[in-house]
């Protein structure tokens, strides 16, 4: 009736795929696999500093939400060193809001899912604008993209907080 179908594939098989296709498709991985490919795939197709992970109980009232990504450790060597950094903040952002997200649904609080919905919102409006993170402009303008083509880490997150207070504005009571 969808259109969707179950095929399993060995690991190094699926790689292949993933590498000559463009998409549209659903994987499912064993847990190092999926750490493992999941990094490859947002690599891949942007950064992972988008890449935010869901796990959701069987009961369906339980979530974890996370950013894939690890702790980038890299970075904040670098803050604690006293460097500036440019650390993309939105798979962290994107990880609360979908908890929060289910928080709301879990509680009928509809002004806290509004509220995160928003949020994504202003961290969308906010790259669309222009306004991203080293990876992101990286990504977009190649590797010889200058430092006026990103935002560092505080300045990104006094942006978005801004967006969201726009967004939040527009938004009926």
């Amino acid at each position: 009736e969808r259109g969707l179908w179950y095929q399993h594939r060995l690991i190094d098989d699926m790689v292949g795929q993933v590498m000559k296709s463009s998409g549209g498709y659903i994987w499912a991985c064993k847990n190092y696999d999926g750490d493992v490919f999941s990094d490859l795939v947002a690599q891949g197709y942007g950064s992972p500093g988008l890449m935010t992970s869901t796990l959701v109980c069987p009961d369906g009232k339980t979530v974890l939400t996370e950013a894939a990504h690890g702790t980038v450790t890299r970075h904040y060597r670098a803050h604690q060193r006293g460097e500036k950094t440019s650390t993309n903040p939105i798979a962290i952002i994107f990880a609360w809001t979908r908890g929060l997200a289910h928080r709301a649904k879990l509680d009928g609080n509809d002004r806290l899912a509004k509220f995160s919905q928003a949020l994504e919102e202003a961290c969308v409006t906010c790259v669309k604008n222009g306004q991203m993170s080293k990876d992101l402009a990286i990504c977009l303008h190649g590797e010889h993209a200058t430092p006026d083509r990103w935002l560092l880490t505080e300045e990104l997150v006094k942006v978005i907080a801004n967006e969201l207070r726009i967004t939040l504005k527009k938004q009926p009571r």
